[in-house]
């Protein structure tokens, strides 16, 4: 089921803004692979907040680069 059909029109601009807000972080700090595509894993643990009524989308960008930064190990 695509990520459009799953959620309101107003779930869809909160997941959108909070992953490009993590996105970002995590590009700038070069914990996140240079890609076009959209990172799995990242989505993934926001899509998990956001199902359980989280809704803040500067909240669940936090929660999921502190999370993804948990569990990845980062070379720099």
């Amino acid at each position: 089921m695509m990520l459009v059909e799953r959620f309101s029109q107003d779930g869809n601009e909160v997941i959108g803004e909070a992953y490009m807000i993590a996105a970002n972080y995590l590009d700038k700090v070069g914990a996140l692979p240079r890609s076009f595509v959209i990172h799995e894993p990242l989505l993934n643990l926001i899509l998990k907040r956001f199902e359980q009524g989280h809704t803040n989308r500067i909240w669940l960008a936090n929660k999921a680069i502190s999370e993804y930064q948990k569990h990845t190990i980062i070379d720099v």
